[in-house]
């Protein structure tokens, strides 16, 4: 299958200069350009405006890098496919976990993977999941793990591997303990949301999972809080509601992997808990190769296991739950 005029145009069209597409595509500038004066012949369409030194895309330029992205991203398919068909247990996956989650999942679940295919490379790719989304649609990463977010993606496929719930978490033995109210049949008691107006609270930045889900929870009971810190670092934010500093919005699964030893108290939401399922995202349609199946299922198992865990701990606790 010959695509390289399909990823002729995407690397002009990506970098709206010849030079720097003949660059990436280890070709002569010259060729590059008269490739597309035949093309563009060929096709009777104009694909790029010249203004200036850069090339833009025409109306039949978009229509064209758009069917032209999909059809590549068949051929990766494809050929990954084939591969497996064949059962060469080679090659690669693209997968991103974030930070928090990286730390306690990947050092259980790598040495199991690579014992099954010792010869694909893995690659964890960083950012946060919006940015992690958009590299699933565009073919540049084969699943991410995440929690699911409130309004799925239509070009993403979500499978569930286990529930989380969100909880309210505060220094051991904080005041607002006094608030909360015993369970009645959930793993821990629960806390009125409007009881965290006096504090200070600690926030994930706009764009991660865990902030988008508080976010949502805070418009739908209209609450606001009026001191507020932000940061991306959830081992930062675990520190600082242990030393007293403030109160937030964790994840069980984090809490219950954190990598210190400090001692916070955990209590669930108030007037509804709120969960969310820990996924596997993948390019909706996509083909899954074995490797990413196995890598699925690998993490699918530690989470099933570690929720377990945590049932356990919280039937043989009393009062406010506490690590």
């Amino acid at each position: 299958m010959d695509t390289r005029s399909l990823r002729y145009v995407l690397a002009i069209a990506r970098h709206q200069n010849l030079t720097k597409a003949a660059e990436e595509l280890h070709v002569g500038q010259p060729t590059l350009s008269k490739f597309l004066q035949s093309l563009e012949n060929e096709l009777g369409l104009k694909l790029f405006q010249k203004v200036g030194h850069r090339f833009l895309l025409t109306y039949a330029g978009e229509c064209y890098t758009k069917k032209a992205s999909g059809i590549l991203l068949l051929e990766e398919d494809l050929l990954t496919e084939m591969t497996d068909i064949r059962k060469q247990d080679m090659g690669e996956i693209r997968m991103f976990f974030a930070n928090m989650r990286s730390s306690y999942t990947l050092p259980a679940i790598l040495p199991a993977f690579t014992a099954l295919h010792p010869n694909v490379r893995i690659r964890i790719l960083g950012g946060n999941s919006e940015e992690n989304d958009k590299r699933l649609i565009e073919g540049e990463s084969d699943v991410a793990f995440y929690s699911r977010p409130g309004q799925p993606h239509p070009l993403i496929d979500y499978i569930s591997l286990a529930q989380e719930e969100l909880l309210i978490c505060t220094a051991r033995n904080h005041p607002l303990g006094k608030l909360a109210k015993p369970s009645s049949g959930g793993r821990y008691p629960s806390l009125d949301l409007a009881a965290l107006k006096s504090e200070r609270v600690i926030l994930m930045q706009p764009g991660q999972r865990t902030r988008q889900t508080v976010d949502d929870l805070l418009s739908e009971r209209q609450i606001r809080y009026d001191n507020t810190l932000s940061t991306a670092n959830i081992h930062a934010i675990i520190g600082m509601v242990s030393a007293g500093y403030g109160v937030s919005f964790i994840f069980d699964a984090h809490v219950l992997h954190r990598s210190s030893n400090a001692p916070i108290d955990c209590y669930s939401i108030e007037h509804g808990q709120v969960f969310r399922d820990f996924v596997a995202a993948v390019r909706k349609g996509s083909y899954l190769s074995t490797h990413v199946i196995d890598m699925i299922e690998l993490t699918r198992r530690f989470a099933w296991e570690a929720d377990s865990g945590r049932t356990d701990s919280a039937a043989s606790e009393t009062g406010s739950l506490s690590f």
